[in-house]
């Protein structure tokens, strides 16, 4: 089959597509010809080296992909062949940029009749993290504001219209013009560019729109400079939650912009949570349930053929897509947006 493999760390000019051996299933597992891969951040940290959980090369990225099963191995109950599903990968077990992959079953969900699977591939890591982070951490209730960072991101913007369809009111903070006003078309009931204002100046229009009090939940994307704003744009008993730190900078906290207000702070990742017991299927399901419905829309800015996972790659980095960059093993690129 093909698939790409990162023989070396470095740009996305290593990500070369390579013939290896068929996989076979073995006991509790499923081999699945791939037709959609989600293309993350991740992916790209384990591609040039600065993964926090990488193993050295060789590696097949992608933690995220759709296809349909062809082969079961023994005790594959629920599962048959022919069948629709999503995938989830795990950091340094071979991915999803292939052809075809071998997935034990409890990381596979089989799809309902509807369900695109561009669509359901990018469920996983982006979505999976808004909905668990404001859901479960978060605990977001209708009629409660929620604070999105860094809303034009995959996470941000997924968060924007979960937020929203759970009745909460959106406060979302993102660059440029073309952004603020994508964000709003997700539902965010108001828009903040971040790049227009100083971290005061956003805490300020925050305040403004809530009436001095603050937001009940904050999503922190961005981490550096920003984490210390999240905490002071907090509503007394609020939720904080951290995710991650594009910024790659320290934060520096002043514990009496949290405690006096009983602010609780939350990390969040979602590799660590799994290894302490976690398991996704429950919430994924329900993502997927709302996806069927309608009820929630997943955007796909691009998608790129297997053998120009590299171009997949500059997309992401560039910042300049607008939803799920993807990647797909046919040849077409005529599908969804």
């Amino acid at each position: 089959m093909r698939a790409v493999v990162v023989e070396a760390f470095g740009g996305p000019e290593v990500l070369n597509v390579v013939e290896v051996p068929d996989p076979s299933p073995g006991p509790g597992q499923v081999l699945v010809q791939i037709e959609a891969v989600g293309v993350n951040r991740a992916d790209a940290l384990l591609r040039s080296g600065r993964y926090h959980r990488a193993d050295p090369p060789p590696v097949i990225l992608g933690l995220e992909a759709a296809g349909t099963i062809s082969t079961l191995g023994d005790h594959t109950h629920g599962f048959h062949v022919g069948q629709k599903v999503l995938m989830m990968g795990e950091p340094n077990a071979p991915g999803f940029y292939a052809e075809q992959a071998v997935v034990p079953t409890e990381q596979v969900l089989a799809l309902p009749d509807g369900v695109d699977p561009f669509h359901a591939a990018a469920l996983p890591v982006a979505w999976l993290t808004a909905w668990y982070c404001l859901t479960t951490l978060g605990q977001i209730q209708p009629g409660q504001t929620v604070l999105i960072h860094a809303a034009a991101s995959g996470v941000g913007s997924a968060a924007v219209q979960i937020a929203a369809a759970a009745g909460a009111r959106v406060i979302a903070a993102a660059g440029t013009e073309e952004k603020t006003a994508w964000v709003a078309g997700l539902g965010a009931h108001e828009v903040l560019d971040s790049r227009q204002l100083s971290g005061d100046d956003l805490l300020q229009h925050v305040k403004a729109l809530t009436g001095g009090r603050g937001a009940e939940v904050v999503l922190d994307t961005v981490g550096g400079d920003v984490f210390p704003l999240s905490l002071k744009a907090a509503a007394p008993g609020g939720r904080v939650v951290a995710l991650a730190n594009v910024a790659l900078a320290p934060s520096v906290i002043d514990t009496r912009d949290f405690y006096p207000k009983n602010v609780s702070i939350h990390g969040y990742q979602s590799a660590n949570l799994v290894e302490l017991g976690y398991d996704p299927r429950a919430d994924l399901e329900q993502l997927i349930a709302k996806v069927a419905d309608g009820d929630l829309r997943v955007p796909v800015d691009s998608v790129f053929a297997l053998q120009d996972a590299a171009g997949a790659h500059r997309r992401l980095e560039s910042r300049a897509n607008r939803g799920k960059v993807m990647l797909s093993t046919s040849d077409g690129h005529g599908l969804p947006g």
